[in-house]
């Protein structure tokens, strides 16, 4: 059995009488500890497959298991647990407290989990110990990005979500980030999802999805993932 495993997954919206079909049989797996990032133009499907896994969006039919558990089944305390304890969010637009320094935004996370890791030991896993009592707006982008990256994995998720996490930054930068998260599959051995338009980031992966039309059109595996640094874009 893989670490997840996304079954037969359909999602519709009912949109007055009209049935939008966001996700149509769609399956694959990830094993733990991979690094995977997920393709495709936008209304493909992306997102609302991040939802699902996240337990932040309802599946209309199917299943999607994680590390052993039908997440897709949970409900109530069940399901908030699981969004609070097994999962980090990353988002394009970094989505911090504008009054919370940097370190008092990661320890918001670590007050609603369990075994949290100590917010100023990860705030200098990713390189901001020198910025650890600025507030968002006295933060570049990418410095802000990198602060949410902190609190997503202070947590210590079986899975961290990344919506476009490097949509709102420059080239430089955005490699940057890409660096971090791929350091956190590789020394971290966390799962790691990466949803993005961008194709050229998917040569840094161990697997590459590529979404179509609600589907799973193609599923690459990588046996050497490039370093961050030799990706060209």
């Amino acid at each position: 059995m893989a670490y997840i495993e996304f079954k037969n997954v359909c999602k519709n919206y009912q949109m007055g009488e009209i049935t939008i079909k966001a996700l149509k049989n769609t399956s694959f797996e990830i094993e733990k500890g991979e690094l995977v990032v997920i393709v495709g133009p936008s209304g493909a499907g992306k997102t609302t497959c991040l939802n699902i896994l996240g337990g932040m969006d309802k599946l209309t039919s199917g299943k999607v298991m994680v590390d052993g558990s039908e997440i897709s089944s949970l409900k109530g305390r069940k399901l908030i647990k699981y969004r609070r304890e097994d999962v980090g969010f990353v988002f394009q637009f970094y989505n911090l407290v504008q009054n919370l320094t940097a370190k008092e935004n990661v320890e918001l996370a670590t007050q609603i989990c369990k075994k949290p890791m100590d917010s100023e030991t990860i705030i200098k896993k990713v390189g901001l110990t020198k910025r650890i009592n600025n507030f968002p707006s006295q933060l570049s982008g990418g410095e802000q990005q990198r602060v949410a990256i902190a609190r997503a994995i202070a947590k210590r998720p079986k899975l961290l979500l990344c919506d476009e996490p490097t949509g709102a930054l420059d080239d430089k930068t955005g490699k940057q980030v890409l660096r971090l998260l791929q350091n956190m599959a590789t020394k971290e051995h966390m799962t790691v999802i990466i949803i993005t338009h961008n194709s050229a980031i998917a040569p840094m992966a161990n697997k590459v999805i590529e979404f179509k039309n609600g589907s799973v059109s193609s599923v690459k595996i990588n046996k050497k993932p490039t370093s961050v640094r030799d990706l060209k874009w």
